[in-house]
């Protein structure tokens, strides 16, 4: 008996796994065009944020293969569609707000987050990059 319930309950999850499949989300995966970028302070700085916050925080994202899979998709477009309402560095001059603490999120180590590390080897900053990047925000932001 424990078996065949087993066997249903699983194969109902498996369905469900299958149908969330197609269900739509608003304005999904998209990648803008670039509208305007800061005045970086060198291009280093630049070549630091693009692997450790343009996923999230730009118009550039590279999209991952598990960004095709609900409900996981679901998570990862509404992470970067959270972060590019904070700060997004493909349209700059039209309300960053938050560049000024950019140094300061990745200096208490809140971004990149860590779910994002686990699934991006690439934002994944040794302390050196990362004190290199804090610096070249401080500069380019103040």
């Amino acid at each position: 008996m424990l078996k065949k319930i087993t066997f249903w309950t699983g194969g109902i999850l498996l369905s469900l796994l299958v149908v969330v499949q197609f269900i739509p989300l608003a304005g999904a995966k998209t990648n803008p065009p670039v509208v305007a970028e800061p005045q970086w302070d060198n291009s280093q700085t630049k070549v630091l944020a693009q692997r450790a916050c343009y996923d999230c925080h730009s118009n550039e994202t590279k999209w991952p293969w598990y960004s095709n899979v609900a409900p996981v998709s679901w998570l990862v477009i509404y992470d970067t569609n959270e972060g590019r309402a904070v700060l997004n560095f493909s349209q700059w001059g039209q309300g960053e707000q938050e560049a000024g603490e950019a140094a300061e999120t990745v200096q208490e180590g809140s971004m990149p987050p860590q779910i994002s590390l686990l699934t991006h080897a690439e934002a994944h900053l040794t302390t050196a990059e990362k004190t290199q990047l804090i610096t070249g925000l401080q500069a380019t932001f103040g």
